[in-house]
């Protein structure tokens, strides 16, 4: 299982994305994104999509010279059509477009449509949070939502829906909530397949809706489905998934979950809230540290050494990990050498 510097294998996808078409600065949006997402430990979708991506490109899925196009625009609320660009190029531009619109009248919606796989949703609030607003994603996937069963069933009927979150602290990291409404992420699923592991129990059902921790009944035929959040209050995490699936589909116009299978394409909704529109700064900032202490105040439950707020997990990580490299496992590197290989890059010069 190789290992590599960051600089090392963002240079590497920088290598390979403009191999497949793209231009430098479209290359950039794509490779920071999944690096930043490995860094964060979110490794389902970080350089696990290189390669992805690029068999979507060299398949003709992907559009990697598409532009997005705000198609409907008004003072606090656009639709933007991707084109089949690059997801993380048509979420950039939406949820910027977003910033700048709450940055005028004080909240600005969103909503993008024909994109491709938009990665981890939790970077697009954090360009809000960044900016110094509140930012909030809510994704669907478009009429491709066969993967997780509503609460009582067994089928997959919805996707795994994603909701994010961020809001700026004072003098810290931004707040950031980066969940599916699903019990896990599809790509954590496809990591234990290619690493060649099993996955823990309460994840997964069969084709016939036993439970299962193998995740090639997930992806067998007839497939298996992932679960709703939450266990044995899963009906939550459903009504979550389809509240997104909702928001994402209608608005945007991407459509929901239902109808024939097609390219994947997110149906996205960004929403950011310019603060000082709202309320003082300072009493923001004041209001969300006095929560964060009060929070991190309760005693400990067994097991336990700190109290964290969402986000800190993913920061330390990213630190530790900035340090040590990001580890990439063999199946994964031998499928992004072929398609280097496929695009005329020759991989064997590349060294971690």
């Amino acid at each position: 299982m190789p290992t590599f510097q960051t600089d090392t294998l963002r240079q590497y996808g920088y290598e390979l994305f403009k191999a497949v078409g793209c231009s430098l600065e479209d290359a950039q949006a794509v490779v920071d994104h999944l690096i930043e997402s490995d860094l964060f430990g979110h490794h389902s979708h970080g350089a696990l999509r290189f390669y992805e991506y690029a068999r979507a490109i060299r398949e003709g899925r992907f559009q990697p010279r598409a532009a997005p196009e705000v198609v409907t625009d008004n003072p606090c609320a656009a639709v933007v059509d991707a084109h089949g660009s690059l997801g993380q190029v048509g979420a950039t531009f939406a949820m910027n477009l977003a910033i700048e619109k709450a940055r005028q009248h004080g909240t600005g919606t969103v909503t993008l449509r024909n994109t491709s796989h938009v990665g981890r949703v939790g970077a697009y609030p954090l360009l809000a949070a960044r900016a110094g607003m509140i930012g909030i994603a809510f994704v669907n996937a478009g009429n491709l939502g066969y993967q997780i069963a509503p609460f009582g069933g067994i089928d997959g009927r919805l996707s795994t829906n994603p909701i994010a979150f961020s809001a700026p602290r004072r003098d810290n990291n931004p707040i950031l909530v980066d969940m599916t409404t699903s019990v896990v992420a599809e790509g954590k699923v496809r990591l234990a397949l290619n690493q060649k592991r099993q996955v823990p129990e309460g994840w997964l059902i069969d084709a016939q809706g036993n439970p299962t921790t193998d995740p090639n009944k997930f992806k067998g035929d007839p497939p298996g489905a992932i679960l709703p959040l939450g266990g044995v209050v899963a009906h939550k995490g459903y009504g979550l998934g389809f509240v997104v699936e909702l928001l994402g589909g209608t608005l945007s116009g991407q459509g929901c979950a239902a109808g024939e299978r097609a390219m994947v394409s997110n149906g996205v909704l960004f929403t950011v809230y310019h603060i000082e529109h709202f309320t003082d700064l300072n009493t923001y900032f004041d209001e969300v540290e006095a929560l964060v202490q009060h929070i991190k105040s309760s005693r400990l439950a067994p097991g336990f050494e700190e109290i964290l707020v969402p986000g800190e997990p993913e920061f330390r990580y990213a630190q530790q990990k900035q340090n040590e490299g990001i580890e990439i496992d063999d199946t994964t590197w031998e499928a992004i050498c072929g398609e280097a290989r496929a695009f005329g890059l020759d991989p064997d010069q590349w060294s971690n």
